[in-house]
Order: C-alpha cells, then structure tokens, then sequence
C-alpha cells in the first residue's frame, strides 16, 4: 500500500497537467477562435443596421475562462474516479479465484490456519493489499490466536470497516473539485453581474450590448459549472456504489468461504 501512494500522487499531478493542456489546447485552436468570428459577423451585422443573428451558439457558451476551468477539473476528476473505479474491479477479480479452497463438509481447526495462510502469501504483492486477501489473513491470523469464531467475525468486520474508511477519504479531493466548480461558475456570475454593471450608462444611452454581453458571462459560467457538477456527482456515486459493493461482497466471501468452516475442538 505505501508503494501506491506514490504511483497515486504522480498519477493524479500527471492528469491535471494533461488536462490542462488538451482543455486549453482544444480552447485556443477551436472555442475562442469560433467564439470570436461569430461575436464580429454579429457586430458588423448591428454596425451595419442589419438584424442580428441572435441563434444561441455553443462556442459563446463555452469561451470564458471559468468555462475552461471547469472543463479542467471535470477531467481530473474523471481521471482520479477512473483510477479509484479500475482498483475497485481489479479487486472484484480476486472473488473468482479460489484463495482459500475449503472443501464443503471440511472444518479448520486453529491449527490448520497455517495452511491456509499459504496461498494468500503466495500471491503477488500488489494483490496481497487488495481488501480480500487481507480480510481473509487477518481472520486466518486471529484465528490461530485465539481460537475463537467471534473474534475472526470482529476481525473481517474491523478490516472491512477500515477498508470503508479509507476509500471514503480518498475520495475528499473529488467531493472538493464537485463542490469547486459551482463556485467557479459563480465567480464568472459576480464577474459578468459586475462587467454589466460597470456599463450601465451605456445602457442608459441605449446601447444595451456590453450589458447583454457580460450578464451573457454571468449566466453562461453557472449554467455550465452547473451542468459539469451533476456530470461529477453521478460519476462520484457510481463509484461510490461500486466500493461499498467490495466491502460488502468481501465480508459475505469471507462468511461463506471461511468462517463457516472454522471449528474448535471440543465445540
């Protein structure tokens, strides 16, 4: 697990940095530069005395810097979710394998654990800290010490608790980019409310057009801050779902496959 954390924290710096470059790359090259063309063909068109076409378009939408830093984090996020929801089924493969092969009738004795415990110590180390085989040492281990069922039931139960724990805090820095990118869309509100404001005397003159344009940045900002942290939250639960559903399929693994077998002499 301490080898990962590493690995974990270059992979997440390595995707906010992609993102950065693919957002802004896609902002500079195909958003602004379209963004800009429509925003003169409509002022040559009122410049003219022409009627301008007013058709709502998804560059405009789209082109402020809010927009852009919205769209950053929204992939960082998914990258960090993907990682998270990668391990998560990474680890569901391990319920298809046998790591504890008890045979139906056959009961573990607290001298038996030893040989059990084999198999688990043979899997590579990056399997071994997968939340199965840990659960099942750890009731294994308990076992051998001390000879009682309902101390391996509280065992598996604490290293599923811990377990549940540890993916929840894990996920801190989602939660923080979801709660993050409605501020952001309301930063750009308070900055085009403030923009339309500091041209109201153009308004009063009767040009209207700085106003509509920056109250346009007000509400294009929240509309998609908004709609990228629904995005966020659906993706976030799913995940969520996903990891309570290992904890919860480990801790009926290990009822099933091992701590229905285990015995003491005598009882």
């Amino acid at each position: 697990m301490n080898r990962q954390l590493p690995f974990e924290l270059i992979y997440q710096i390595s995707a906010l940095v992609i993102a950065l470059i693919i957002v802004h790359l896609v902002y500079i090259t195909l958003i602004r530069p379209n963004a800009t063309a429509i925003l003169e063909v409509r002022a040559e068109q009122a410049a003219a005395g022409e009627a301008v076409d007013e058709e709502q378009s998804l560059y405009i939408v789209l082109k402020d810097y809010e927009q852009e830093s919205c769209f950053i984090l929204m992939l960082w996020a998914i990258a960090m979710m993907g990682y998270k929801g990668r391990s998560a089924i990474r680890e569901r493969a391990l319920f298809q394998g046998d790591i504890v092969k008890v045979t139906e009738g056959i009961s573990i004795l607290p001298e038996d654990t030893r040989e059990y415990t084999r198999p688990i110590q043979a899997l590579p180390e990056e399997s071994q800290a997968c939340l199965l085989p840990r659960a099942l040492m750890s009731a294994l281990q308990r076992f051998a010490a001390t000879r009682n069922v309902q101390d391996v039931s509280e065992a598996v139960r604490a290293v599923c608790e811990t377990e549940s724990d540890r993916l929840d805090t894990e996920l801190s820095m989602v939660r923080y980019i979801a709660w993050a990118i409605p501020s952001i869309g309301f930063i750009g509100t308070v900055r085009g409310i403030s923009g339309a404001l500091g041209q109201a005397y153009k308004a009063v003159e009767g040009d209207i057009s700085g106003v509509t344009a920056s109250l346009g940045v007000a509400f294009n900002s929240t509309f998609v801050a908004l709609v990228i942290s629904i995005v966020i939250m659906f993706l976030m639960h799913q995940l969520q779902l996903i990891q309570e559903r290992l904890v919860l399929d480990t801790q009926t693994y290990c009822d099933q496959r091992l701590l229905r077998h285990l015995q003491v002499r005598g009882s």
